[in-house]
Parts: structure tokens; sequence; C-alpha cells
């Protein structure tokens, strides 16, 4: 028999083995680092223009970065903040190199969302954020997920739960506990409102004091920023109905909202959400932040059958927010009712050989119409391996396997990020300015 001591010893055992696992996984300074771009990627796979073209801007101007040549090779290789200097410098047939970015506008954000365990949501939401930064954006990923998945991913790994998004949950607590606290008296009979009281278990943490950037962490992309999960924040779920038990009118699913409203709105270009694979306190901040919701799905039937019940869910749970809040206490800048400014299906794991794969992507597409994405991710052995070792397809070099391989995994996330990019270029259009 085995009981709570047995697993207290075998996480024990794991913790002294998690610095080895981590030099397996990551650098030998157990810290993942960002390689270098080649010439060739930079100039026809991220800027796409002719290689020669590029040579000759590069001899043109002395004063642009001009990369580092390998012992052993003749081709240039790129730093992305090289690439990044470069794109703000030079212009093609006159015309910028920055991605499109309206004025005055927050960043929109994108939750990957499913019920689905592996239908893919954080190799998409990894993706997606990997593409987007060599595409010019500013990016911060929130990983909602207690497996942490894409925290690992982006090579983050000592995270505490105060500094997830369970500590930007029991922050909102405390503060809008608070500001109820000392609020304005009843309008007809000039009594106070009822105080609510929090136990010294929460208020003594000192959670209500942490700042926006105290939860925000770098990643080894420079353009990319992380609030990561850990193991230890799955208790969020539990902790949530007690806060709620404490503060009944504690509009708990804005509370990622809210402190998202804090952050500048020229910080960051897009904001992505990995979301856990269930509907719960986590999945409902993230999906009530969200401006778009993509969900990435399977090619099976069980996948289908999985994904039909999360947006009845979703909407049920949606409705039942609508229909329950009291229309006086302030969500921020999202409102209810909720509306998405899209939603999209995305299939992955797609093999196009394959009949069945070919016939659900026809049934998708017969059931969601055009609110499925018309390139669904394929499996290739690159992106298979991309999972295995917690790296994106961009963050492999193509040298490791054939270029072929390596070419047909990036475009298959390059064209699935096309569409992405043209939704959230979309959704721009229905961000209010100074929203």
């Amino acid at each position: 028999m085995y009981t709570h001591e047995d697993l207290s010893r075998l996480q024990a055992q794991s913790l002294k083995l998690q610095g080895w696992i981590r030099q397996q996984t990551f650098s030998p300074e157990m810290e993942k680092t960002l390689r270098r771009f080649s010439s060739w990627e930079v100039s026809e796979l991220i800027f796409r223009v002719n290689q020669s073209t590029f040579r000759g801007k590069l001899a043109a101007d002395p004063s642009l970065p001009v990369g580092e040549v390998e012992p052993d090779g003749r081709q240039r290789w790129f730093s992305l903040e090289e690439i990044n200097a470069l794109r703000r410098k030079l212009k093609i047939n006159r015309k910028s190199l920055m991605p499109p970015r309206p004025a005055g506008k927050r960043a929109v954000r994108a939750a990957i969302a499913n019920f689905k365990g592996g239908a893919g949501k954080s190799t998409v939401a990894l993706h997606f954020a990997h593409a987007a930064a060599l595409d010019g954006y500013r990016v911060l990923v929130v990983d909602f997920d207690p497996q942490a998945t894409l925290s690992h991913s982006m090579g983050l790994t000592d995270v505490s739960e105060e500094h997830t998004v369970w500590g930007i949950m029991a922050r909102d607590l405390i503060r809008e506990t608070e500001r109820m606290n000392t609020g304005p008296v009843g309008a007809e009979t000039g009594a106070a409102l009822p105080r609510r009281h929090l136990p010294a278990s929460i208020t003594g943490l000192g959670l209500g004091e942490l700042r926006l950037a105290d939860f925000i962490r770098p990643t080894s992309w420079p353009t990319i920023d992380a609030i990561p999960s850990c193991a230890n924040a799955a208790f969020v779920e539990f902790a949530s109905a007690q806060y709620r038990h404490l503060n009944p009118d504690w509009s708990f699913f804005a509370a990622v909202s809210r402190y998202l409203d804090q952050i500048p709105d020229d910080s960051y270009d897009l904001i992505l959400f990995d979301c856990p694979p269930a509907i719960g306190y986590q999945s409902m901040n993230a999906v009530f932040a969200a401006d778009v919701l993509y969900i990435p799905s399977g090619p099976g039937y069980w996948e289908y059958d999985s994904t039909t019940s999360f947006i009845g869910q979703l909407s049920e749970a949606l409705e039942d927010l609508s229909a329950g809040f009291d229309a006086t206490l302030p969500t921020g800048k999202v409102t209810l009712p909720k509306a998405f400014c899209d939603i999209r299906f995305l299939l992955t794991r797609f093999e196009p050989g394959n009949d069945l794969h070919r016939a659900m992507f026809d049934a998708f597409r017969k059931v969601f119409g055009d609110r499925v994405a018309a390139n669904p991710v394929e499996m290739t052995r690159a992106v298979e391996q991309s999972g295995r070792f917690l790296s994106s397809v961009y963050e492999m070099d193509y040298r490791e396997m054939t270029r072929e391989t390596w070419r047909r995994a990036r475009s298959t996330f390059d064209n699935a990020y096309q569409e992405f990019r043209d939704v959230v270029i979309s959704a721009w259009d229905k961000v209010e300015a100074g929203e």
C-alpha cells in the first residue's frame, strides 16, 4: 500500500535528479540558449527576399550587423537581436520589413485550448510564439497548465507557485477584496456594505504587494517573455474554490485579464495562452481574457468528439458567467457577455497520405466551415522530435538532419502561423484603441 509519505519520498528522489535531467535536456550550463540563424534562413525564410539581394544590402551599408562566420564554413550566422536590428534598418523595394502593428492598440490575446490531452496545445503555442518572434513581434506567453510543458520548452524550470497564474489570481483576490472593503457605502441607506475577511494564510503570503514584473520571466528568445507554470500550481483549482467562498463577489474569471490590463499597451504585440486540458478556474481566466480562441484537435473521431464536448461545455460556462454576473462589478477591458474576435479549429498530427485523416479534415470543415484552419499541422519526423526534445522546429539546426526534412517541418508551422497572423491582424481591427 502507498500513502502520501511514499509520494513525498518519490518527489524527493525526483528533485535530487532534476539538475542532471536539465543537463541532458538543455545546455551544459543548465540554461537553454537560442541558436544563430544562417543568412539563407534570414533572407529567404524570415525576410523572404533573395539571398543575393540580402548580401547586396549588407555590402552597401557597413553599419548593418554582419553576423558571424563559423571557422569551418562561409555562411554567416545571425542572432535574433541582429535580425531585428536588420529588420528595423533595411527596406526592400522601399518597403519596411517590420510586421504590421497598429499604433495605440494593446496586444492581441490568443488562447490555445481544448479538453484533449495530446491535442498539441503546447506545441502550437510554442511554435506560434517562436514564429511570431522571428516575424518581428514581441510576445508574452502565459502558461496556465500545471504540466508546465510550455514553460519547460522555454527553458524555465525553477518556478515557484507564487509566481504563476495562481499567484496572479491570489494577488487579484487580495486587491479586489481590499477595493470592495474600502468602497462606498450603500447608495440608499448610507450603511456600509459587509466587509469580506481573508485569512492570514492568504494575506500573509505577501502576494498583494507583488509587482507586475514579478510574474514575468525572460526566455532564451530576447523578444519572448513568459509567465511560467509549475507542477505545484496544480492546486489552483482547489484554492480558487476556497477563494470564491471567502469572497463570493470576487469575479474570479477576470483576475488574469485585470492583471494584463495593467501592462502598458505597447509592451507586447501578442499574448499567447497555453491552457490546461480542462474547463476550470485557470482555463476560464484564459478564455475570458482572450480575443482569439484557437482550438487544436488531432485527426481522429474521438478527438473530434472531445472537441465537440469542449465547445459545448465552454459555451455553458460562459453563459453561466453572464447570467449570474453583477454588472456593477468591474471586469477590466473585457466585458460580459464574453465575445471573441475569432474562433478557429486547427488540426494537428495530420498525415496527408492517411485516408482517415483526410476524411476527418473534410468532416471538420463540413461541421465548422471556414472556422477550420486551411493548413493543418502535419506530423513529420522533425515535428515529432521537437516535442520529444522540448524545442520548436525553429530552434532546431537544419544541419542536424537533411535540409528537406527540416524544411518540410518548418513549412507546416509557417503555413499555420501565416493563417494565425492574419487572424491576429484582423482582431486588431476589433480591439478598440485605448481599451
